[in-house]
């Protein structure tokens, strides 16, 4: 019955995650147009266009390879996989051994590296413009939330999120520069990785400006879904990953009641619209950088994350 139970749970897990996602990107875009004084769209629009691309059918072009047709459900397949394993409301459970930061380290890569090849498959302008920025960024993005991930490592003794997640919780842990350091490290990450301002702006296609957007451009109907419902996934896996291990208070304990099943839901609920709100403030209160400066704004994160794991490591052999 208890199997049947943490079955029951990783699987509702995994549904909320999905089913979630555009909510969170639909209440950042209605964050930013009523701070910018605008109605804005309705927070379902992102359902709304998900269907519309559902029903849509998909335009290949003639010189696309099975790369350009697969790539979309890897994508998907990947980023949705490393959004399940990070624990929201409960911790503990079926897939919690497999939820390794290296491991959904190494899942967002993949979806990273397929989207870049289909960009490139076609052999359109911008969809190399688009790769080439795309592994650029990741060039700088992949080493920071590394040296992130093994400064949180340190402090826990593991690099598993629920260990982690359960360490950081402890009163113990205190307040920390390596943890503050990692947490500035991880944001700018996250900027990064989601194609968010100051790095992209997802609302433009401006051949100067865009990355994520000029891989995808060639893409439509039911694939160019999978490939939007996987950065709204990948959105709430940030999300997700900085309450996780930053605000780690309120997640179920492994064998817990539905009562704080729902009290962690409600709880995680909470988080990801403080974030989204904050990130919608972010948004519209700085303006975009040059393609060339974004070495140096992700070189930021590089330096955190290498000082905060260098001062951890050099505190604990104190």
């Amino acid at each position: 019955m208890d199997m049947i139970l943490d079955i029951a749970v990783q699987g509702a897990q995994m549904v909320l995650v999905l089913a979630l996602a555009p909510l969170v990107t639909g209440f950042v875009r209605k964050v930013k147009a009523r701070l910018t004084r605008r109605k804005g769209p309705s927070l379902i629009q992102p359902y709304r266009d998900l269907a519309r691309l559902m029903r849509k059918d998909a335009v290949v072009a003639e010189g696309a390879s099975w790369l350009f047709r697969a790539a979309p459900y890897i994508v998907f397949a990947a980023t949705w996989v490393a959004a399940a394993l990070v624990p929201t409301f409960a911790g503990g459970l079926v897939f919690s051994w497999s939820a390794d930061l290296i491991a959904i380290i190494a899942l967002l890569g993949t979806a990273r590296f397929f989207l870049a090849l289909a960009g490139m498959d076609v052999g359109t302008a911008f969809g190399g413009i688009g790769s080439s920025r795309e592994m650029m960024i990741s060039s700088f993005a992949e080493p920071a939330m590394m040296l992130t991930m093994f400064a949180l490592a340190l402090v826990a003794g593991s690099t598993q999120l629920a260990t982690v997640s359960s360490v950081l919780a402890t009163p113990e842990v205190g307040l920390r520069v390596s943890l503050a350091m990692a947490l500035v490290a991880l944001v700018i990450v996250a900027l990064a990785e989601n194609a968010r301002i100051p790095v992209d702006n997802p609302a433009t296609h401006l051949e100067l400006t865009m990355v994520h957007e000029a891989m995808v451009l060639e893409y439509s109907g039911r694939h160019l879904a999978m490939i939007e419902l996987a950065a709204m996934l990948k959105l709430v896996l940030y999300l997700s990953l900085i309450a996780c291990v930053f605000v780690p208070w309120g997640i179920a304990p492994a064998g817990a009641g539905l009562a704080a099943f729902a009290a962690g839901t409600a709880l995680w609920l909470a988080k990801l619209a403080a974030g989204g709100f904050l990130l919608a403030v972010f948004e519209t209160s700085i303006a975009k950088m040059r393609v060339f400066r974004v070495p140096d704004f992700l070189g930021v994160a590089l330096m955190l994350g290498l000082l905060g794991t260098l001062l951890l490591f050099v505190s604990r052999s104190l």
